[in-house]
């Protein structure tokens, strides 16, 4: 041991090395154990490390070069924060203590895989399949403990330990402990000691060197267990990939008025946060951030970045423009024209039979009415959007299913079709009734972003149905109060991503080009989603990517404003990454 300790830590001669087994893994279930030094090219370590699957977390040990491996992926790996102690068998003493009441055994069925798996979970640690538990536990490599109470027969503790030698021929006779854990409600002391000196035992009398142990470098009341039982530190180091769960080791701990975000910014704060991007809240009410990575640093307002040109933005604000832009590009939008004098406009309406009426500049819904056929119910819709804009646009009524496409960096991420908001009858509550209940649900479910709102639009609506405020509508009848389909008004989403028929796809992309803009909601008016016929009718320059989840619109997001940082896999020979760590 004297000459492993002058070699330094992870070297070994090449000829011993030769003899030893490569590039290893184990599959513990809950992840896999890496061997960093059976690895001799640190971009296969790297590309094993990216290769780590959802819901699982893998851990790198022993690699030889730790700084170049995080190097190769610096926005995938990091660090561990964790210290690795080593007990040398040499210096070792057996020392056998007995707590009463307590048994320290191996795994003998299936139910003991349960039961570690329930410690686990108690302690917020990634439980494994008991099959590979059991599976594991009858091969030489592992050596599965439980801590069993003898007066009332749980299994009250477990450990895991790895013998290097038979896993890779390890030419320095080393073994690993891992996942030592209590259960929190054991009240029998020196649980966790016991479990280590039985585990210390086995790999003593098996001649084996040394046994490592890693752990987090502010567990204190461990470190002081291990440094009792004779374990010092000694310079290995864990690299792991970076992942929701390991998020605290590797994000700062809090970001002022990060709570104060709505939804729709939270979630692009999260996903930067995941990838060690630095997040400044500017203004939490409209959601503006600032996102960091070295000498980069982005401006945004929820999915509006300063990487969308004024000149786009532009073009989405004012709806002539977009109209305009988009046909000049070969793309299909309703008839329409601009408010002018009122013969001019009773012809347009005439000509169509039936028209939208919205202010040119706007969003949310804000001052559109739809479904208008009279004149006088045009002179009205005229004067009720010249309240947000003077401009005011007049359109034929296409009639279909609202369909949001999502396009970021000029590819579709999302599809959903938008139903307006509508209430369903109970026989006993009024609609004004019905309408607060169904607005309450849709608060919370957006965090407040969608509310219905109890004005002339909503009346209209219910009136054109026969029905006004204080109608008790039937139970089972289902009552549409809003034409238009916008979430802010109280409209729900439908994912029809899966469905799209390609032509609309290619005509999203298509209207996102011809304005110039990385990312965008376009908006049509189509006979089905999975059918190629469809008008245009807006573009959004700052659309809710939280309503499209689970698809990844914050992690195109984050690609797009710092392709580096990309969550998509770097190494090919693996499926994208992904999973949880304990």
């Amino acid at each position: 041991m004297d000459d492993l300790a002058a070699r330094g830590w992870g070297e070994v001669p090449p000829r011993l090395a030769a003899e030893r087994r490569s590039d290893v893994t184990l599959d513990c279930g809950w992840g896999r154990l890496v061997f960093g030094q059976t690895f001799d090219e640190p971009a296969q370590l790297a590309s094993t490390m990216a290769g780590e699957e959802l819901g699982r977390r893998d851990i790198c040990l022993y690699a030889t070069d730790p700084h170049v491996v995080i190097g190769l992926a610096p926005q995938e790996l990091f660090l561990d924060p964790s210290h690795t102690f080593r007990l040398l068998f040499s210096h070792y003493q057996p020392r056998h203590t007995r707590t009463p009441s307590l048994v320290i055994r191996g795994v003998r069925e299936a139910g003991d895989a349960a039961a570690i798996n329930r410690i686990y979970r108690s302690q917020g640690m990634v439980p494994a399949p008991p099959e590979t538990i059991w599976a594991n536990q009858r091969t030489t490599t592992f050596t599965y403990l439980v801590a069993e109470n003898t007066e009332t027969g749980e299994v009250v503790g477990t450990v895991t330990g790895v013998d290097h030698v038979a896993a890779f021929d390890d030419p320095e006779g080393g073994t690993s402990l891992w996942c030592l854990a209590v259960d929190p409600h054991c009240s029998l002391p020196a649980v966790g000691e016991n479990l280590v000196r039985t585990l210390l035992d086995r790999y003593h009398a098996m001649g084996r060197s040394f046994l490592d142990l890693s752990v987090m470098h502010d567990n204190e009341p461990a470190i002081q267990l291990y440094e009792k039982l004779g374990f010092r530190r000694v310079p290995v180091y864990a690299v792991k990939r970076k992942n929701p769960v390991n998020e605290p080791l590797f994000v700062p701990a809090t970001v002022d008025r990060l709570d104060e975000l709505n939804p729709y910014a939270r979630l692009l704060a999260d996903e930067a946060l995941r990838r060690g991007i630095e997040v400044e809240v500017v203004d939490p009410e409209v959601g503006e951030m600032r996102f960091t990575l070295g000498a980069r640093s982005i401006l945004t307002w929820e999915s509006l970045s300063e990487l969308t040109s004024a000149v786009a933005m532009s073009r989405c604000d004012d709806k002539v423009v977009t109209r305009r832009v988009l046909s000049d590009a070969g793309i299909r939008v309703p008839r329409g024209m601009l408010a002018v004098h009122d013969s001019e406009n009773l012809h347009f309406l005439d000509a169509v039979g039936e028209v939208v009426v919205k202010p040119a500049r706007g969003e949310q819904g804000r001052g559109i009415t739809v479904g208008v056929r009279e004149p006088r119910e045009l002179d009205r819709a005229i004067r009720r959007a010249a309240q947000h804009c003077p401009r005011v646009l007049i359109e034929e009524r296409v009639t279909g299913q609202d369909l949001r496409v999502l396009v970021i960096d000029g590819d579709v991420v999302a599809a959903a079709v938008r139903r307006p908001a509508a209430v369903t009858g109970t026989g006993s509550h009024t609609i004004a009734q019905l309408i607060d209940r169904q607005s309450r649900r849709r608060a919370a479910a957006t965090g407040g972003e969608s509310t219905i709102p109890l004005d002339d639009s909503t009346m209209a609506c219910i009136a054109e149905a026969g029905h006004d405020f204080e109608d008790v509508l039937p139970a089972g009848e289902v009552l549409q109060v809003q034409k238009t389909a916008n979430l802010h008004t109280g409209g729900t989403i439908h994912d029809v991503t899966a469905e799209l028929n390609p032509r609309l796809a290619e005509v999203a992309v298509a209207a996102a080009e011809a304005i110039g803009i990385p990312v965008t909601g376009i908006d049509l008016i189509v006979e089905d989603p999975a059918a190629d016929e469809y008008v245009v009718i807006e573009a959004n320059e700052r659309p809710g990517l939280a309503n499209h989840e689970p698809h990844p619109t914050a992690e195109r997001f984050i690609d797009l404003l710092f392709p580096a940082t990309s969550a998509l896999p770097r190494f090919a020979a693996h499926d994208q990454p992904g999973g949880t760590s304990t």
